[in-house]
């Protein structure tokens, strides 16, 4: 596979995208998304031709939820799949089952979610009086989960026990919100931003505020099919790399809104989808506000951001502490094969790559370091 692959990743196309230089072994394909403003790329990649490009066909399949993509991806209806990051690494580290190798093949978006409120709780904003809350998660394998675990650890919040976590479909919260059956919920856009338009909620956080530069999700693969198309998968990574460009651009995000609006696609209102891509949003507060950073898009998995994932899937049980986290993540976030092809790219509107595959980051302030993650990080509060 190795010798197969490294053909496959030199062989990248110029600039220009003209031809096609290994033929893909599998020119139809099918690939799986929740109609999310995170798979903004996934939907940018088919709409501006970039799949296209590459000599592949994609029918995009929308799909309500993270237990049916997962299915689907494994057993083969889907050749590739929109994934929440943690679950390509809860897959292949066997979190809950048999282990199913999933790769990584790039990351599609970074920020872009908020914990939202029911408009009754604005005046109860400190994390420490939310003993007997439930808030909604899209799936426990997601940055959501781990992000909103992590946030009410920190204000000494025990999720297990001090509150209740209910997984929801993201289509579902805003409705679920309104009938009173949760108190606010972690999610994805256009979903924060609809509570808030329909007056029903607010954001509380957004979670650049809690890790300014955390991944969401990912573009997968399993194993499996990489071996068997290495064509292919090196196709899907350059298309995918170069809707990233166009997604991180800020002038693109209009028309991405646009795009994102329609029925295929996300199903909602332009001006929602919009006030989450461009960061100038009402907070629900009374407030108009302006966050650059509120989402962004790059396509690289960083190691040490799987590292945070892996402990922090340790740290609430799901995986057994015995588990070589660097391992799993060295095998799942395919890294090097994404330096690779952007370099060869050389794509002006796409971020500048970290130097190392190891970046430090903070969340809630706290830097994180992943060669020095002390184990007692695994306890809970």
């Amino acid at each position: 596979m190795a010798s197969t692959l490294g053909a496959a990743l030199s062989g990248i196309a110029t600039q220009s995208h003209a031809a096609v230089p290994y033929p893909v072994e599998k020119k139809a394909l099918k690939i799986g998304f929740v109609p999310i403003s995170c798979a903004a790329p996934l939907i940018m990649a088919q709409a501006k031709g970039y799949f296209q490009d590459e000599g592949i066909t994609v029918e995009l399949r929308k799909t309500p939820g993270w237990a049916l993509i997962r299915d689907n991806l494994l057993n083969g209806s889907f050749d590739a799949s929109h994934l929440l990051s943690p679950m390509p690494l809860a897959l292949s580290a066997g979190a809950g089952h048999t282990p199913h190798p999933v790769r990584a093949v790039t990351m599609q978006n970074i920020n872009g979610q908020a914990i939202t409120l029911a408009l009754k709780h604005r005046e109860r904003r400190d994390p420490r009086d939310w003993k007997g809350m439930t808030f909604a998660i899209p799936f426990e394998f997601s940055m959501h989960n781990l992000m909103l675990r992590a946030y009410l650890a920190h204000y000494g919040l025990d999720p297990d026990h001090d509150v209740t976590l209910r997984v929801t479909a993201p289509p579902e919260m805003v409705a679920n919100l309104r009938a009173g059956n949760i108190d606010g919920f972690l999610g994805p856009e256009p979903f924060n931003q609809r509570a808030v338009i329909n007056e029903i909620g607010f954001l509380h956080i957004l979670t650049a505020e809690i890790w300014d530069g955390h991944p969401c999700c990912a573009l997968g693969m399993t194993e499996e099919f990489i071996a068997e198309n290495p064509n292919t998968y090196a196709a899907v990574q350059r298309a995918m790399i170069r809707a990233a460009a166009f997604m991180h651009k800020m002038e693109n995000r209009l028309e991405a809104a646009q795009i994102l609006s329609k029925p295929e696609y996300l199903n909602h209102s332009e001006l929602v989808i919009r006030q989450g891509l461009t960061g100038h949003y009402a907070d629900g507060l009374g407030n108009v506000k302006n966050n650059l950073h509120r989402a962004e898009f790059s396509p690289f998995p960083y190691y040490s951001s799987g590292v945070w994932m892996m402990e922090q899937m340790q740290r609430w049980g799901y995986i057994p502490r015995s588990v070589d986290s660097r391992n799993i993540v060295e095998q799942v976030f395919l890294l090097p094969d994404v330096r690779r092809q952007a370099t060869a790219l050389a794509l002006a509107d796409l971020p500048s790559p970290e130097n190392t595959n190891y970046p430090d980051f903070q969340v809630l302030g706290v830097p994180f370091t992943a060669s020095t993650y002390p184990s007692t990080q695994g306890t809970k509060p």
